[in-house]
């Protein structure tokens, strides 16, 4: 079969490339080992984190190197076995987390979450998945003084992009969050992102109006993509796919593909894991709460009040190890009367993320019709819609809506 475009990958910045892509008349055919959003789209917080002017930083402080590294900070894990091969990585990632290059993190990263909302309206209004979504912003909570020092040295920079954050008192948000418990002594209501209650029905939803549009959604090993002539092959289930160009848009698994092609890029993974629990005695959640020191964020999924936990650094392919949530349920439980656990074990996916943060969107260097679409870290859910409209702008000759060198893979050298 030949196509224009073969898309690998149908997380929700994948699909959301083939669904730009057919909308601009192209034909697609996108290809995963799984179902759309059944692999890293399904196990997230389900946020459309439109504030997220600040990234998940490399900790700077002393104190707080010091908590991750004797294992207090119940946001992140680490094992030992993989942080040999991190330490150049965690090394950029450091770097890349001080104070006047997040500035500039933000100032590039604005020119995508600008477009987020939008993007994600509109695409989920042509799908019909609007029931998924939500507003009411996102609730975080501080069990200390320092806590929400940290969170307002945040908001200058967010009312400089004209974005809501507002400290608020403990009544106020018990008001807002009838069943949680006040086992917190300050919150802050950020109002502008959004939040929906399956991030993986969300994707499949984008992925059924891309078929309606001609689109073909196909299983297959995207490790075995080969060079054909001056296009690209790759086989599926049911067959061979030509194409003149490729996007790779396989998140944790994208290096696996580049590498055999020369590609050094330094793509590192974050885990991450999720539980769902039944809420007891009528017990309510409407809207995503953030728990800052506690390092978890609870939010209301169809499957129930899903728990997501922070960053676990280890090899990508290692056993489960989810400390993390066990240490975390338990402060859970005491925010908020979760019930029995909903499934039998708990669920864990990985966060692409390059050291300075920001992902990579645009031509494969050396690899003529070749296209990038990796490395979102903890925004790939925000991203995905705005990051497949850049990359099919590029694509196909359009004007972009926003300067796409920041995202370069060139950055890398």
């Amino acid at each position: 079969m030949k196509t224009d475009t073969i898309v690998l990958g149908a997380g929700i910045v994948g699909t959301s490339v083939a669904l730009q892509l057919a909308e601009r008349g192209r034909s697609v055919v996108l290809v995963d080992r799984r179902g759309p959003g059944e692999e890293t789209s399904y196990g997230n917080a389900g946020l459309v984190e439109r504030a997220s002017l600040y990234p998940v930083a490399f900790p700077r402080k002393l104190s707080a190197l010091l908590d991750v590294a004797l294992k207090r900070n119940p946001a992140a894990n680490y094992h030992w076995d993989a942080l040999v091969r991190l330490v150049p990585w965690m090394f950029a990632y450091w770097r890349a987390s001080a104070p006047a290059r997040i500035l500039d993190y933000a100032r590039h990263m604005e020119t995508l979450l600008a477009f987020s909302l939008a993007e994600h309206d509109r695409l989920a209004r042509a799908a019909g998945a609007k029931h998924f979504f939500r507003e009411g912003g996102w609730l975080k909570l501080y069990r200390t003084q320092a806590g929400l020092q940290n969170e307002r040295n945040e908001f200058p920079l967010a009312h400089s992009y004209g974005l809501s954050a507002r400290e608020i008192e403990v009544d106020e948000a018990l008001a807002m969050e009838p069943s949680l418990r006040p086992v917190f002594r300050s919150a802050v209501i950020w109002s502008d992102p959004h939040s929906v209650s399956s991030p993986g029905g969300v994707t499949q939803a984008y992925a059924a109006h891309f078929a309606e549009l001609g689109g073909q959604v196909r299983r297959g090993d995207a490790g075995i993509l080969a060079r054909l002539g001056s296009g690209w092959a790759v086989t599926t289930d049911e067959g061979s796919v030509e194409a003149p160009e490729v996007v790779v848009a396989l998140g944790p698994w994208a290096m696996d593909v580049l590498r055999p092609f020369g590609l050094r890029l330094p793509l590192q993974v974050k885990r991450g894991y999720h539980m769902h629990y039944n809420a007891t005695g009528g017990a309510t959640l409407s809207r995503p709460v953030l728990d800052e020191e506690g390092g978890y964020v609870i939010t209301p999924m169809v499957g129930g009040i899903r728990l997501t936990t922070g960053v676990e650094f280890a090899r990508r392919d290692a056993p489960k190890s989810p400390v993390q949530l066990e240490k975390t349920e338990v402060l859970a439980r005491g925010l908020f009367p979760l019930g029995a656990r909903a499934e039998p074990e708990p669920w864990m996916g990985c966060r692409p993320a390059f050291p300075d943060m920001l992902p990579v969107l645009g031509p494969a260097p050396r690899q003529n019709g070749m296209w990038l679409a990796i490395g979102h870290q903890h925004l790939g859910f925000t991203l995905g819609p705005v990051s497949g409209r850049l990359l099919a702008e590029m694509m196909t000759g359009e004007v972009p809506c926003t300067d796409p060198r920041p995202f370069s893979a060139e950055r890398f050298g």
